[in-house]
Protein backbone atom coordinates (compact mmCIF):
# COMPACT_ATOMS: atom_id res chain seq x y z
CA UNK A 1 0.00 0.00 0.00
CA UNK A 2 1.18 3.45 -1.21
CA UNK A 3 1.79 5.42 1.96
CA UNK A 4 1.96 8.55 0.48
CA UNK A 5 -1.23 7.50 -1.67
CA UNK A 6 -4.63 9.64 -0.31
CA UNK A 7 -7.27 8.44 2.14
CA UNK A 8 -9.97 6.16 0.10
CA UNK A 9 -13.01 4.96 1.00
CA UNK A 10 -11.35 1.47 1.34
CA UNK A 11 -8.88 3.18 3.75
CA UNK A 12 -11.44 4.42 6.21
CA UNK A 13 -13.16 1.31 6.34
CA UNK A 14 -9.92 -1.06 6.71
CA UNK A 15 -8.33 1.50 9.24
CA UNK A 16 -11.71 1.88 11.42
CA UNK A 17 -11.55 -1.85 11.65
CA UNK A 18 -8.08 -2.20 12.98
CA UNK A 19 -8.66 0.87 15.39
CA UNK A 20 -12.01 -1.13 16.87
CA UNK A 21 -10.23 -4.34 16.85
CA UNK A 22 -7.49 -2.43 19.17
CA UNK A 23 -10.16 -0.86 21.45
CA UNK A 24 -12.15 -4.19 21.49
CA UNK A 25 -8.77 -6.18 22.49
CA UNK A 26 -7.84 -3.70 25.00
CA UNK A 27 -11.13 -3.33 26.92
CA UNK A 28 -11.54 -7.82 26.41
CA UNK A 29 -7.77 -8.20 27.97
CA UNK A 30 -8.35 -5.51 30.86
CA UNK A 31 -8.96 -7.41 33.08
CA UNK A 32 -5.15 -9.09 33.27
CA UNK A 33 -2.72 -6.43 34.49
CA UNK A 34 -0.39 -5.21 31.77
CA UNK A 35 -1.14 -7.98 29.59
CA UNK A 36 -2.17 -6.41 26.17
CA UNK A 37 -2.33 -6.74 22.31
CA UNK A 38 -1.96 -2.98 21.40
CA UNK A 39 1.40 -2.89 21.42
CA UNK A 40 1.69 -5.97 19.03
CA UNK A 41 -0.72 -5.14 17.03
CA UNK A 42 0.41 -1.33 16.64
CA UNK A 43 3.71 -2.79 15.83
CA UNK A 44 2.31 -4.86 12.98
CA UNK A 45 -0.68 -2.40 11.70
CA UNK A 46 2.49 0.14 11.25
CA UNK A 47 4.79 -2.80 9.18
CA UNK A 48 1.81 -2.96 7.17
CA UNK A 49 -0.17 0.41 7.01
CA UNK A 50 2.85 2.53 6.90
CA UNK A 51 2.05 5.99 7.76
CA UNK A 52 -1.67 5.07 7.68
CA UNK A 53 -1.44 3.39 10.96
CA UNK A 54 -0.99 6.70 12.68
CA UNK A 55 -5.31 6.85 12.05
CA UNK A 56 -5.29 3.90 13.33
CA UNK A 57 -3.72 4.98 16.20
CA UNK A 58 -5.44 8.04 16.42
CA UNK A 59 -9.00 7.05 16.27
CA UNK A 60 -8.03 4.40 18.54
CA UNK A 61 -6.72 6.80 21.11
CA UNK A 62 -10.00 9.17 20.51
CA UNK A 63 -12.11 5.63 20.91
CA UNK A 64 -10.51 5.62 24.48
CA UNK A 65 -11.34 9.64 25.58
CA UNK A 66 -15.04 9.25 24.56
CA UNK A 67 -15.14 5.37 26.44
CA UNK A 68 -12.76 6.57 29.51
CA UNK A 69 -13.16 9.83 29.78
CA UNK A 70 -10.14 12.67 28.11
CA UNK A 71 -8.23 12.62 31.90
CA UNK A 72 -4.20 13.02 32.07
CA UNK A 73 -4.16 9.29 30.93
CA UNK A 74 -5.39 10.35 27.72
CA UNK A 75 -2.91 12.98 26.72
CA UNK A 76 -0.40 10.22 27.35
CA UNK A 77 -1.97 7.94 24.93
CA UNK A 78 -1.63 10.74 22.56
CA UNK A 79 1.97 10.53 21.93
CA UNK A 80 3.07 6.74 23.70
CA UNK A 81 1.55 4.89 20.81
CA UNK A 82 2.87 7.61 18.14
CA UNK A 83 6.37 6.51 19.77
CA UNK A 84 5.96 3.34 19.16
CA UNK A 85 5.34 3.83 15.74
CA UNK A 86 8.12 5.78 15.04
CA UNK A 87 10.30 2.89 16.71
CA UNK A 88 8.22 0.57 14.67
CA UNK A 89 9.25 2.77 11.75
CA UNK A 90 12.71 2.38 12.20
CA UNK A 91 13.29 -1.31 12.66
CA UNK A 92 10.41 -2.20 9.66
CA UNK A 93 13.13 -4.35 7.70
CA UNK A 94 13.14 -6.69 10.56
CA UNK A 95 11.43 -10.00 10.53
CA UNK A 96 12.43 -11.57 14.01
CA UNK A 97 9.81 -12.76 16.49
CA UNK A 98 12.39 -12.42 18.99
CA UNK A 99 13.76 -8.86 17.58
CA UNK A 100 10.13 -7.64 18.39
CA UNK A 101 9.37 -9.41 21.29
CA UNK A 102 12.76 -7.03 22.72
CA UNK A 103 11.47 -4.48 21.05
CA UNK A 104 7.96 -4.48 22.37
CA UNK A 105 9.76 -5.63 26.15
CA UNK A 106 11.26 -2.44 26.34
CA UNK A 107 8.97 -0.31 25.09
CA UNK A 108 6.26 -1.84 28.28
CA UNK A 109 9.01 -1.25 30.42
CA UNK A 110 9.64 2.34 29.63
CA UNK A 111 5.70 2.79 29.32
CA UNK A 112 5.63 4.73 32.86
CA UNK A 113 8.64 6.65 32.25
CA UNK A 114 7.09 8.07 28.82
CA UNK A 115 3.78 8.55 30.56
CA UNK A 116 5.24 10.62 33.28
CA UNK A 117 6.59 13.42 31.06
CA UNK A 118 3.42 15.20 31.88
CA UNK A 119 3.67 15.27 35.51
CA UNK A 120 7.12 17.00 35.10
CA UNK A 121 5.21 19.94 33.63
CA UNK A 122 2.74 19.98 36.45
CA UNK A 123 5.15 19.54 39.24
CA UNK A 124 8.83 19.23 38.26
CA UNK A 125 10.97 16.31 38.10
CA UNK A 126 10.23 15.11 41.67
CA UNK A 127 6.76 14.62 40.74
CA UNK A 128 7.91 12.99 37.53
CA UNK A 129 9.92 10.59 39.31
CA UNK A 130 7.23 10.20 41.95
CA UNK A 131 4.72 8.70 39.45
CA UNK A 132 7.65 6.64 37.44
CA UNK A 133 8.71 4.83 40.29
CA UNK A 134 5.09 3.96 41.42
CA UNK A 135 4.56 2.22 38.77
CA UNK A 136 7.73 0.55 38.36
CA UNK A 137 6.28 -3.03 39.08
CA UNK A 138 3.56 -2.49 36.75
CA UNK A 139 6.02 -1.42 33.58
CA UNK A 140 8.06 -5.00 34.99
CA UNK A 141 4.96 -6.67 34.36
CA UNK A 142 4.10 -4.53 31.19
CA UNK A 143 7.13 -5.36 29.53
CA UNK A 144 7.16 -9.34 30.28
CA UNK A 145 3.51 -9.28 29.38
CA UNK A 146 4.75 -7.05 25.87
CA UNK A 147 7.59 -9.77 25.21
CA UNK A 148 5.54 -13.10 25.58
CA UNK A 149 2.57 -11.43 23.55
CA UNK A 150 4.90 -10.78 20.95
CA UNK A 151 7.25 -13.44 20.97
CA UNK A 152 4.12 -16.25 20.71
CA UNK A 153 1.73 -14.08 18.67
CA UNK A 154 4.16 -11.46 16.15
CA UNK A 155 4.70 -14.60 13.42
CA UNK A 156 1.19 -16.08 12.98
CA UNK A 157 -0.16 -12.38 12.94
CA UNK A 158 2.40 -11.08 10.80
CA UNK A 159 1.50 -14.34 8.40
CA UNK A 160 -2.45 -13.22 8.19
CA UNK A 161 -1.52 -9.80 7.73
CA UNK A 162 1.23 -10.65 4.57
CA UNK A 163 -1.69 -12.82 3.12
CA UNK A 164 -4.97 -10.23 3.54
CA UNK A 165 -3.38 -6.69 3.06
CA UNK A 166 -1.79 -7.48 -0.64
CA UNK A 167 -5.85 -8.97 -1.03
CA UNK A 168 -7.54 -5.99 0.06
CA UNK A 169 -4.83 -3.25 -1.42
CA UNK A 170 -4.25 -5.78 -4.75
CA UNK A 171 -0.57 -5.21 -4.30
CA UNK A 172 1.93 -7.82 -4.89
CA UNK A 173 2.24 -10.28 -2.05
CA UNK A 174 5.21 -10.14 0.41
CA UNK A 175 5.82 -6.47 -0.31
CA UNK A 176 3.58 -4.52 2.35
Amino acid sequence: MDSKSKLKLNDIAILSLMSSILFVVQFALGFIPNVELVSLLIIIYTLFFGYKALFIIYIFVLLQGISYGFGLWWINYLYVWTILFFITRVFRKEKSPFVWAIISAIYGLSFGALCSLPYFFMGGVSAMFAYWTSGILFDIAHGLGNFTVALVLFKPLYYVFSKLVPKIYKIEEGNP
